[in-house]
């Protein structure tokens, strides 16, 4: 495997946090569900451009049954995820979140029938090892709000690696122009009905300046799935899986710039940790495997 596919990865998931640090915002303010509803509105938007230049491939009725249960999906994990950040600090839900590429290996053997790579499940645990030492977390001194807001992160976090896994199983035969434009415009009609039901009539609409931070967590997501279908057209799941704890420097980067969340020795330490293994995992990706002697 070439290294390209996983910078893409790795850009991505850097948009991806950016966009977490957008609605991490709204949803102090505002319901989640509404918050979650509007991104992928936005996100349709420009997921729309990127399938206008990319000659308006064609969506077929034998894509949708496999894009729709992955919208379902899609829109559960992100609305659980937006609402745990309203429970839990952003830092705490990004950690917690990190469970989900321990999960990618084990589901994309069982459904894509992708042989298990031990050295991607070893590269998983040592980045896990990583984020542990980062950020601690013990249940006795959780309220139960917060508990609750770490039932929805792990819950979200094996609905996630489920997503990844069947974006795997159609990005290289759809393209990221069509996996983008339904991973957003699939989620926002399967929220819509949620939105006239649950949210009070006058939360359904951002408001003022929170119209500005729908459109840019919408345009960062639309960017960022761009940048993650194109990855995984490329490779297998299971070798991009390490690299979501990358996602460790730019939560950190974020929380710093936007919310002055100070970064201690201990997160630098566990930082260290994710970056070994992201460098271990890429230079077993770059050498090619070796050939089998001709019968």
């Amino acid at each position: 495997m070439q290294v390209g596919p996983i910078l893409l990865y790795v850009i991505g998931i850097a948009i991806f946090c950016a966009m977490d640090a957008v609605m991490k915002q709204l949803v102090l303010t505002n319901p989640a569900l509404m918050a979650t509803f509007w991104r992928y509105v936005m996100a349709v938007t420009f997921t729309l451009f990127f399938w206008v230049q990319a000659g308006r491939p064609r969506i077929t009725r034998e894509m949708l049954p496999v894009h729709g249960l992955r919208g379902v999906i899609i829109a559960l994990s992100a609305f659980l995820f937006f609402w745990s950040l309203g429970q839990l600090p952003l830092a705490q839900a990004v950690t917690i979140a990190f469970i989900a590429p321990l999960m990618v290996p084990p589901l994309a053997s069982l459904i894509l029938k992708e042989r298990m790579q031990a050295g991607s499940v070893v590269a998983g645990f040592i980045g896990f090892a990583g984020v542990l030492v980062a950020v601690g977390f013990d249940p006795s001194a959780q309220s139960r709000q917060q508990l609750l807001g770490v039932g929805a992160v792990l819950v979200s976090a094996g609905t996630y690696a489920l997503s990844v896994v069947l974006m795997r199983m159609r990005a290289a035969r759809d393209g990221p122009a069509v996996v983008s434009l339904l991973g957003a415009g699939v989620p926002a009609l399967v929220l819509l009905p949620f939105l006239f039901t649950l949210v009070p009539p006058a939360q359904i609409l951002p408001r003022g300046v929170d119209w500005g931070w729908v459109l840019l967590a919408g345009s960062l997501g639309a960017i960022a799935l761009q940048f993650l279908a194109r990855a995984y057209a490329a490779v297998q799941a299971q070798a991009l899986a390490p690299f979501e704890y990358s996602a460790l420097f730019w939560a950190a980067l974020f929380g710093w710039l936007f919310f002055a969340e100070p970064v201690s020795l201990r997160t630098w330490a566990g930082a260290a940790i994710i970056a070994a293994a992201c460098l271990w995992q890429a230079r077993r990706a770059a050498i090619p495997a070796p050939s089998s002697p001709a019968a």
